[in-house]
């Protein structure tokens, strides 16, 4: 959430975010027009209440009757004053938050302007693409071959876009979560194993309340919300929390199932498994003192590539534009690997910077060492790696002209003594 200081402070920056990010400013001149009504509503509230505790002892103090009826009825007028007043306060304040609340983070003056992810900028390109002798297959046609994706079954199920893994393939997404997780744990990132669901205010501390509704799962009964991604829970567990200084950065990871209403179109950009409504992804997760942010962003950025690169697979790094990025976003890395069967760059990580944004909605604070009060501790976000898309590069990738797939070494440890799927 922006700070209503901003509002008050430069209002023309708010709006300049905004146009950059395609978005109409109307809303800032409601906002200003609301938090100044709400400011002389609050002095107004204040004043009748210092002038009622006044009243108060002025009637504990008159020994005349008559004289004390009058005041009386005077505290009768000046309550009938107050209560009206902190009547239109509690109106007042709950629709300020709930529009403060639909603004997006502003973006950092290092996001390139763009309408859409066509205009993303690539930062960089690491690795090779693989060079086969033979056509490689897609996974959509290469999983169901090795006998470990069902996609019959999947809808059998559950309906479209759910799919069944099987034998070495259940074993092999296994993997590659537990060497993710191993690995973030060994360069200082805690792990944490969350609740798959959440009560609504963890959803929106974090930022995809209002905005992302339509997307999320929600069980009506319970009150529930279900995880769209483990950054969900992490904000959540220090929210309305005050930290101490001596323990920033707090660095975790976690693995969680993501469930999310996809909105897709038919047609070759949905095939196979890229795109469904549970997945797996393992999520890094940042809380630091905002001086510490940029660091933090590079060390993150750079985690999520290790483990591109010990999966050995080419990866390149997208700089996203106004237009593509997320909302409590001030800018975003996206990391995509190469899948050489459909021969695209599919997106495994998105690395995120919200500053203080989600810890103004959260309400997490710190108490610095040094000086007086508290400050919002700056929060960040990644992608360590998403599934199934990971997946989708490792068999296409490491596929040979015989049809089987030759597992990466590095994940070996995990499969069991498996280091070859052969084909049916």
């Amino acid at each position: 959430m922006l700070s209503i200081q901003l509002f008050r402070d430069d209002p023309d920056q708010i709006r300049e975010g905004l146009t950059r990010r395609h978005q109409d400013t109307s809303d800032v001149d409601l906002v200003i027009e609301l938090d100044q009504e709400r400011r002389e509503l609050i002095q107004q509230v204040e004043t009748l209440r210092a002038e009622k505790n006044q009243s108060s002892k002025e009637i504990g103090q008159t020994r005349n009757p008559k004289r004390r009826q009058q005041q009386i009825a005077a505290m009768r007028v000046l309550d009938d004053k107050l209560e009206s007043f902190e009547s239109d306060l509690k109106e007042i304040e709950p629709k300020l938050e709930a529009l403060l609340s639909t603004f997006p983070n502003l973006p950092d003056e290092r996001v390139p302007d763009g309408s859409d992810e066509s205009e993303n900028r690539v930062i960089k390109t690491i690795g090779h693409k693989p060079e086969l002798d033979f056509q490689p297959q897609a996974h959509w046609d290469l999983g169901p071959a090795l006998g470990i994706l069902d996609f019959e079954r999947g809808v059998k199920l559950s309906g479209t876009r759910f799919y069944v893994l099987n034998g070495i393939g259940a074993r092999l997404q296994r993997a590659l979560i537990s060497f993710m997780l191993d690995t973030h744990t060994k360069h200082g990132y805690q792990e944490r194993y969350t609740p798959f669901m959440v009560k609504e205010d963890v959803v929106y501390a974090s930022g995809q309340l209002p905005k992302f509704a339509d997307n999320l799962y929600h069980d009506q009964e319970e009150d529930f919300w279900w995880v769209p991604t483990a950054e969900v829970p992490l904000t959540g567990l220090h929210k309305d929390e005050i930290l101490d200084e001596s323990d920033l950065p707090l660095s975790y990871t976690a693995y969680t199932p993501c469930f999310r209403r996809e909105k897709m179109s038919a047609g070759r950009e949905v095939r196979g498994i890229k795109r469904g409504h549970q997945f797996d992804k393992v999520e890094m997760y940042v809380y630091c003192c905002p001086e510490d942010s940029e660091a933090q962003f590079t060390r993150m950025q750079e985690d999520a590539e290790r483990i591109c690169q010990l999966l050995d697979l080419p990866y390149r790094v997208n700089n996203l534009c106004t237009g593509d990025l997320g909302f409590v976003a001030a800018y975003t890395y996206d990391i995509e690997v190469w899948a050489t069967g459909c021969g695209e760059w599919l997106e495994v990580s998105s690395v995120s910077n919200a500053r203080d944004f989600q810890a103004r909605r959260a309400a997490i604070r710190y108490r610095p060492q040094e000086g007086k009060g508290t400050r919002y501790v700056h929060t960040l976000n990644g992608s360590g790696l998403a599934l199934p898309r990971v997946m989708i590069a490792l068999l296409e990738n490491n596929q040979q002209k015989d049809g089987s797939v030759v597992i990466p070494e590095v994940l070996l440890p995990w499969m069991g003594g498996v280091s070859i799927i052969e084909p049916l």
